[in-house]
Order: C-alpha cells, then structure tokens, then sequence
C-alpha cells in the first residue's frame, strides 16, 4: 500500500510573498552565485554593501531544495563531532570547528536582529543522548570539558523521554529556515542584488578572467562564481565520489501537545533527531530517523514506514532529506586549488544551517580580500588522510556498488504494478501509471554518470541511488548534480 502524505516537508507550506523572475537576455556581473538556498543567499547578503555587481541564479525557485528540507537547527552541540575530530585531526581542530559554529549562530542572530527578520528564531536547550549499550558519552563530554564548554548532563529529555545518557547546553537555537532566507533575498534586492528564479546554468568556461556561464538561452559573464549547490558539478577532477558519500534520512512533522523547547540528537546510526515547532496555533513534533547511506538502502516504501513506526504516527508532514558526508567530518567551503575565482560551499555532514551561513560568510571574506580564521579549515583542497578514514572503503565501493546494483535490476520487487520498465526506440524508459491513469513517461538514465534511476512511489520522485539527483514525475530536474532533464520525446 503508497503512504498517502503532503509531498512537502512543513517548512514549504509557508509562501514566500515574493517570485522573481527568469533571466531572459545576456548579462555581466562580477559575482554569480548558482544556488539559492541558505548557502547562496548568505554569500549574497555579505556581498550586498560592497562595490561589486552580484547575481544569484537558481535552476527552481528559492530554497525548495536541501534548505526546504533541513529540521531547522542552529546547534554547536552535533552528535560526537569534536571526538571524532580529535582522533581524526587534533584537539586544535575540533576547538577551531566549535568556533565556527558558535560565530555561524551568531551571524544568524546578529542578522535576524539587524534586519528585523521575523523567523520563529528561539532559543532552545540542545541535548546529545545515547540509548545504546554500546555508545557512550564520555569521550565527547571530556573534549567539551576541554573546550571550556559548560553542560549538564540527565536522563531524561524534557519531553519526558527516558534515554540511557544525555547532556545538553542552554544556548543554542531553532528556526524557520525558509521564512529565514525568503527575508535575505528581499534585502539583498533591495541592495540592488540580482535573483533570478526557474534560470539553470548548464555550463561554465573560463576564458581568459572570465567565466562564460551558459543557460539554455542565455550567457552570463562573471569574475567570480560561486557553486552554492548542494552536490557541486561543474568541478572536474575534484572527485567528490573518494572525498564524500550521501546520506538520506526521513523526517515526520505531527501534532504535539505542547511546544517543548529543546532540540537532541543521538551519536550514533541511525540518527534520531528531534525538535519542536509551533504553527498557526499548532504545535508539531519534527522527527527525523532512519538515517543511511544513499546507495544502500533504496526501498522507499519501507524506509518511510520505519520512520513511522520509530514514532507510531499518523504525521501531518513526511518528507526526506539527502546530505553530503564528507570523509574527514569537515565541510568543503572555498577556492579552487587551480582557480582562486570559482568557489563551492557543501559537505555540511547534516549541519546546514550553521555551516552554509558561516559559507556566506568565508566566501565573500575571499572574494573580498578579507582574512578569515576558517579559511583553511574548510579549504576544499586540504589533504585528507585517507588512512584514518574508517568507513573509506564503504564511500570508495558504494558508488559502484550502487550503479551496478541500478543496471541489473530495474523492476524492485516492492514496486506496484504501477511502475514498468521498457525499451522503446533503442532507449530505455521508465512509466508510472497515476491514479487516474495517465502514463508519466521518463528516460531511465540519470544524466549525471549514467546510473538507472529508482522510483520513490512515496514522494513521487524518480531519485538516483548513486549521487542523489532526484526528478519530478516527469522527468523535470529538482536537485542535482544532475542538472539536465529526463523527459522523454517521442
């Protein structure tokens, strides 16, 4: 039986009051910014007092992709992340991380407040717990001691939920992501900034100082780029496939009898994430769980009736989110080794919302000559010890484990008969029958590295299980890397 659910996560029902429009002619800039999610938006506000001509372009509209999907958080406290980035680095390395995270939930407030952002910003306690045996707290609490960070330690969540171990801190927030980011764009155009919405780049060039960036109609001519995007094509041979893997995970939005006012996370896998929310009078449990790794597990049916029965709800909102995990447990946030003038921000390792404001940030402090702690921190070009990477193997094997696994069979045995699979023309294409029985037809292939594509009949998605691009029904591209369309013409 299909999980009947609003295909939307609950962030998505707030509209954003106003559209831009589709870039229609040839333009120059100094700055373009592909992307328009928390990440591009950022890199756009800390641009907009400077002299420098900024355009941001997004492929769909603003924020409806990972920024649209993200539990809301704005916490320095992330599972175990600063043992695992002591035994990975050092303990210089893990207090630096923290204080990139305390300074991004500043910049937030600082903004928020500036700009008179109204966006359900509140401060929470934020707890990391373990109900496992076999996880224990005590080599992140005696790093955070390290640290100087001041925390108390419980068994019992303030929604009443008992759990083996916890400890929490008093001074980290939550928010609404889109009403956040929906406000930055209407300053930045204030600012005389260029957005464009439904206006895809399909391809950059460097010629002589300049980037020739091509729409399907249009030409834009930049100094400097910036790849705010979620998983960064355009960039050959940075291989993202040896430095990162996808992690999906499923979150539900339900009915709760009062707002608590905490955030937690667990440290280890699957993650179990919770917050509170409060919303045209309701208030709402978000949920997240069921946390792996993109290639492995692809049964969606399944995946999401496990996210219900962590919780035993009927949700009023269920939805997943894809996020880049990198193999050093650090962000990817800068210039290109052979090109100080195309940037990228990603591998957020499921902290978006901290690490892609702190991007806007590093990234115009680059192009604006500015000096920045982070920078050579987040340097994508750093050295990764390969040798410290437990799980290597897994994020080397994956992807081809994936692609082999989508080539030899294409017919799941959870599908409905709804969803069949044919050649047609001497090309391969996929057909979902619709409730009322329309055929939605599509190409089978992802445009990306070629992998065969799975149907989510949950969100109604054709997804690709080795690097995530996803498509509507009908083959329109949503979320990348793939940057082209499936549809299909006779």
């Amino acid at each position: 039986m299909v999980i009947q659910l609003k295909n939307k996560s609950i962030w998505s029902d707030f509209k954003k009051t106003k559209n831009y429009p589709k870039l229609d002619n040839d333009i120059t800039t100094d700055v373009l910014i592909i992307g328009g999610g928390i990440t591009g938006l950022s890199v756009a506000y800390h641009l907009a007092n400077s002299n420098l001509k900024v355009c941001l372009v997004e492929k769909n509209k603003l924020g409806q992709a990972v920024t649209s999907k993200t539990t809301g958080k704005l916490t320095y406290l992330q599972e175990n992340i600063y043992s695992k980035l002591n035994v990975f680095h050092n303990i210089d390395t893990s207090k630096l991380y923290l204080e990139s995270q305390v300074d991004a939930i500043n910049l937030v407030k600082e903004i928020v407040e500036k700009e008179k952002i109204n966006c359900d910003l509140e401060k929470v306690q934020s707890y990391v717990f373990t109900n496992d045996e076999n996880y224990s707290l005590d080599k992140e609490k005696e790093i955070l001691k390290q640290l100087n960070i001041k925390f108390k330690e419980t068994n019992v969540l303030p929604n009443k939920d008992k759990v083996k171990d916890a400890f929490y801190v008093e001074d980290t927030y939550v928010f609404h992501p889109l009403k956040y980011i929906y406000s930055l764009a209407e300053v930045c155009q204030k600012k005389k900034i260029a957005i464009y919405e439904n206006t895809k780049i399909v391809s950059i060039e460097k010629e002589d100082n300049c980037h020739i960036c091509e729409t399907p109609s249009n030409i834009i001519k930049a100094k400097y780029v910036v790849l705010a995007l979620h998983y960064p094509y355009f960039l050959s041979p940075f291989w993202m496939p040896l430095k990162s893997y996808i992690e999906k995970s499923y979150i539900e939005a339900f009915e709760a009898d009062k707002n608590y006012v905490f955030s937690s996370i667990n440290t280890y896998q699957p993650s179990i994430s919770t917050r509170y929310h409060s919303d045209n009078n309701k208030n709402y449990q978000i949920y997240l769980t069921n946390s792996h790794n993109l290639c492995v597990k692809n049964n969606e049916k399944e995946n999401f009736k496990n996210l219900r029965k962590a919780k035993n709800a009927n949700p009023d909102y269920l939805w997943s989110n894809m996020d880049i995990m990198t193999a050093d447990f650090l962000p990817f946030i800068g210039s290109l080794k052979n090109d100080k003038t195309l940037f990228l921000a990603t591998g957020y390792n499921t902290w978006g919302m901290t690490n892609g404001s702190l991007a806007g940030k590093i990234i115009s402090d680059l192009i604006l000559r500015i000096p920045n702690k982070y920078t050579k921190l987040f340097n994508p070009n750093r050295k990764i010890n390969f040798g410290k990477v437990v799980n290597f193997p897994v994020i080397l094997t994956s992807n081809a484990y994936s692609f082999l696994k989508s080539k030899i069979s294409k017919q799941k045995p959870w599908y409905s008969p709804n969803v069949k699979f044919e050649n047609r023309n001497g090309k391969e294409i996929a057909i979902y029958i619709d409730e009322n029985k329309k055929e939605h037809i599509v190409y089978n292939i992802c445009p990306h590295l070629k992998c065969s594509l799975i149907f989510n009949e949950v969100e109604k998605t054709w997804d690709c299980p080795c690097h995530g691009s996803r498509f509507d029904i009908d083959g329109n591209s949503i979320e990348g890397p793939s940057n082209y369309n499936i549809t299909y013409k006779e």
